[in-house]
């Protein structure tokens, strides 16, 4: 058996996130024609912003997947500071831009606006990776590992439950929790954390009234279809007038007044509408697609901090695009999150291509077997992700953790 480091990135990786944007791009210009012109004078003004943060997005992807991810240890702590540093500043009156009564954004000029915590994901993507490596099994510890990681998960969470962002919390436990899985925690020390973490966003939700009220109207949308329940009820209504093909791109009715952020957090009722059946499937599989390709790549990575950071950005990806799926088709309560690649958001587009670079990088890092007639051979990258969680045994791969 012998093994062999990759020297190219992902391709198929590469390709599907392409795809995505492209599909992403058509959709947010045929989404937010009506509302530009309408507010802006100009049909085109959110799709050229999205084009230019785009173009941004790809190119911190290019600039990344050429980086080796190791170098960029060195700077998570201070990355994770940063993040953290303005996350409050935005809390800040007259700093922070509050739209609809949730203060999250800076005002960007031209750009429109700049969203801290999309750039936190990744910084603490970054830095959770940095700091379970360096933490080695004592991350099966209670006190010394499991205890520590919840209190920075709980410090986390603070800010954008100040910001009233519920879904960028929910998408960071989603981040910290598979960072703790795959880089050796145990499965009953995940459990706990799960939780603690249920009973306390079961908690939020009944103190804050607007949350209870998203909570209600989503039991029965149609108790209340021009209350509570209209973001529901007009995005259930723009899924089920798509039919099978759709009415084709450009003829949605409900973008023109009647679904409230059609081409933000709603787009995918608007792909829905347009494109149908179809297109709606077309979606999720290339999800789907590069859910695999991540995951396969935190798999195949050469140590701990690898394995850790892809599955930590793939999960954030695919668990967030999950959430805004199931948030459009009424399967869960309206969380607010963006559908990755496709939600109109510069900030959002950037991060996220940015994060794709890394996993571009870690992948060409990666390792791959080239003695295929061995099923241990073959097995051998699954090793770390297939041990016993629940006994008190060590990371397999922390053995093979790289020198620092």
């Amino acid at each position: 058996m012998s093994t062999v480091t990759r020297t190219q990135p992902d391709r198929h990786l590469l390709f599907v996130t392409v795809l995505l944007c492209g599909a992403g791009l058509v959709m947010v210009t045929s989404a937010s024609v009506a509302f530009a012109y309408t507010k802006h004078e100009s049909a085109f003004y959110y799709s050229l912003r999205q084009a230019v943060w785009m173009a941004i997005g790809f190119t911190a992807m290019f600039v990344l997947s050429r980086f080796d991810y190791h170098k960029l240890r060195p700077l998570a702590p201070a990355a994770a500071a940063g993040a953290l540093l303005l996350m409050i500043l935005v809390l800040v009156p007259h700093l922070g831009v509050t739209v609809n009564g949730a203060r999250r954004w800076f005002d960007a000029g031209p750009f429109g606006t700049f969203e801290p915590s999309e750039l936190g994901k990744l910084a603490f993507a970054l830095f959770i990776a940095h700091w379970i490596d360096r933490r080695g099994d004592r991350i099966n510890d209670f006190q010394r590992g499991f205890l520590p990681y919840v209190a920075m998960l709980g410090g986390v969470l603070v800010l954008p439950m100040l910001q009233k962002d519920l879904g960028t919390s929910v998408v960071m436990v989603g981040i910290f929790v598979s960072a703790y899985w795959a880089g050796g925690g145990r499965m009953r020390h995940v459990v706990l954390m799960l939780a603690g973490l249920l009973l306390a966003f079961i908690a939020l939700t009944i103190i804050e009234p607007y949350r209870f009220a998203r909570l209600t109207s989503w039991v029965n949308p149609l108790a209340d279809p021009l209350g509570t329940g209209f973001q529901s009820t007009q995005s259930i209504y723009g899924l089920a007038s798509g039919g099978f093909f759709g009415v084709g791109i450009g003829h949605s009715v409900e973008k023109y007044g009647w679904l409230p952020e059609a081409h933000t957090d709603f787009i995918f009722a608007i792909i829905g509408e347009e494109t149908g059946l179809i297109g709606t499937t077309l979606v999720m599989l290339g999800f789907l697609f590069f859910t695999w390709r991540g995951y396969r790549t935190s798999m195949r990575a050469p140590d701990t901090f690898g394995v850790t950071l892809a599955a930590s950005i793939t999960t954030w990806i695919a668990f967030q695009a999950l959430l805004n799926m199931a948030t459009v088709t009424n399967t869960l309560p309206v969380t607010g999150v963006p559908l990755p690649f496709f939600s109109y958001g510069g900030t959002a587009l950037a991060s996220t291509l940015a994060a794709v670079g890394v996993l571009l990088s870690i992948a060409r890092k990666g390792t791959t077997r080239t003695n295929t007639h061995s099923r241990k051979g073959k097995d051998a990258p699954f090793d770390s992700w297939r041990r016993n969680r629940w006994a008190p045994v060590p990371s397999a791969r922390r053995s093979t953790r790289a020198s620092r």
